[in-house]
């Protein structure tokens, strides 16, 4: 056996570390990227008009609407529409179907701010439960939960 095919198989596992890694290179990028995307005033403005547009529409209640329905797909549509086309504009060649099959393999990679974004748009109830979170914000019925407490010193008086 020559010294160069005994050494073909650590070569080929330096290659598979290699495109290991410049997956998770580029994997990392994309979330940088989404981050970059939707902390932008622009987005954040998008969905701000979306949740003013709808936000009178959700109850409080275990029944959802109909309507519901429509809101969460166009609510979808317009939150990846708006990514897809940020994502494509940042990065060389970006694929929306290729990624959204790696969010799978890279989970743990993922922060839980940015999956709980992912979930608004992939999960009805997430979603549901942040209009109703912002609609509780607009009427100015959130929890005050500082309302209760009561701090004492513990500094002797003098």
């Amino acid at each position: 056996m020559s010294s160069g095919a005994h050494n073909l198989p650590f070569c080929d596992e330096e290659i598979v570390c290699e495109s290991s890694d410049e997956s998770l290179r580029r994997f990392d990028n994309i979330m940088g990227t989404i981050e970059e995307i939707i902390m932008s005033d622009a987005f954040q403005e998008l969905q701000y008009d979306f949740m003013e547009k709808y936000y009178t529409e959700f109850d409080d209640s275990e029944e959802n609407k109909f309507v519901y329905t429509d809101i969460f797909k166009e609510y979808s549509q317009v939150v990846e529409t708006c990514l897809e086309r940020e994502l494509v504009q940042r990065i060389p060649d970006f694929s929306m179907s290729k990624f959204s099959t790696s969010l799978q393999a890279h989970r743990k990679e993922i922060t839980d701010d940015i999956f709980d974004m992912f979930l608004t748009f992939t999960d009805f109830l997430s979603f549901k439960e942040m209009f109703l979170d912002y609609k509780a914000e607009k009427e100015g019925k959130h929890a005050d939960l500082m309302q209760d407490f009561v701090i004492h010193s513990i500094a002797p008086r003098t």
